[in-house]
């Protein structure tokens, strides 16, 4: 029977665990993480999943020493797959795998590298992303394609419902390719690396707003980082404002300096500088609910300037 150790965590590790066990993969041993408590646990538990299959898991806080390696090692895996694991595995790691040592990424690798693709992907306007199985190499998401799977990034999907047509590629794409990967049949595709950008991790103070921005940029920042991820905001009077959901329709009306939030009817919208505006959906005002009808008694007047 195929062995493989498993590097987990999130919703992409959970599918890709399930598939990897349906397809009948012999797993000794899962390596997770540890939750964070001040970190919003939105996601699935890859330690649950195990634990219902009497799988032994450790959560270790660094992979790549010694007596983690040697661990790895004595079990002898055919293959090590990391599956939305945090920490990158070191190549004494990679090598304890027999016959390959594999990553499964939320992007249509070599496009987005590095962390937070999804976020990046619709910070950056994408209209489709996906998920990319690659072999593990020493440099972060440079290895060899497997096999990847395109999802559609649609003009007012937020970064939570994109995430979950990642997950779903990431499950069509193990279960697609992972025959071929145990018969040793499977044709990898070297990358072209110069056709991609690597990109870093994401801290919540990037999701401030720069109101010098048109439209469909402001629009694309807020669904990016939207909940459960910290949300987009600005600190206006002193007071914090966060757009939490915005509809870009390609409406136009007259450019301004600066943007404005103003009530319309029973809608709230923000006239950007560029002339396009931005439907608000949802918007806190100093952690409180934001509503059209509300927006005159919070600050004092029908509409509230938003300058950086």
């Amino acid at each position: 029977m195929t062995r493989a150790v498993v590097f987990a965590y999130h919703d992409i590790g959970v599918r890709c665990l399930s598939v990897l066990l349906a397809r009948h993969i012999d797993v000794p041993l899962v390596v997770t993480h540890r939750d964070d408590p001040n970190e919003n646990i939105w996601f699935e538990s890859v330690e649950r999943l195990a634990g219902l299959h009497g799988i032994p898991v450790i959560a270790p806080e660094n992979p790549n020493v010694p007596a983690i390696i040697s661990i790895i090692k004595e079990l002898r895996p055919d293959f090590v797959f990391s599956f939305y694991y945090r920490s990158m595995l070191k190549v004494e790691l990679l090598q304890a795998a027999t016959t390959g040592a594999f990553n499964m990424h939320g992007s249509l690798l070599p496009k987005y590298r590095g962390r937070a693709p999804v976020n990046w992907a619709i910070i950056r306007g994408e209209s489709e992303t996906g998920a990319t199985l690659h072999e593990m190499v020493e440099k972060p998401d440079a290895g060899r394609i497997v096999d990847r799977q395109a999802v559609p990034i649609l003009p007012n999907d937020v970064a939570v419902q994109v995430f979950r047509k990642v997950t779903l590629a990431a499950e069509m794409v193990l279960h697609r390719c992972l025959p071929a990967l145990v018969a040793g049949t499977a044709h990898l595709m070297p990358q072209d690396l110069s056709q991609g950008s690597y990109f870093g991790g994401r801290r919540p103070e990037d999701g401030r707003i720069d109101w010098g921005s048109d439209a469909w940029t402001i629009h694309n920042l807020v669904r990016a980082v939207a909940p459960p991820y910290p949300g987009a905001f600005s600190d206006v009077r002193g007071r914090r404002l966060r757009l939490l959901r915005t509809l870009y329709t390609g409406r136009r009306a007259a450019t301004i300096a600066p943007a404005v939030l103003r009530s319309e009817g029973d809608k709230l919208v923000v006239n950007c500088v560029d002339g396009g505006v931005l439907g608000i959906l949802d918007a806190e005002l100093d952690g409180e609910k934001l509503s059209p009808g509300g927006l005159a008694k919070a600050v004092g007047g029908e509409c509230l300037a938003l300058e950086n």
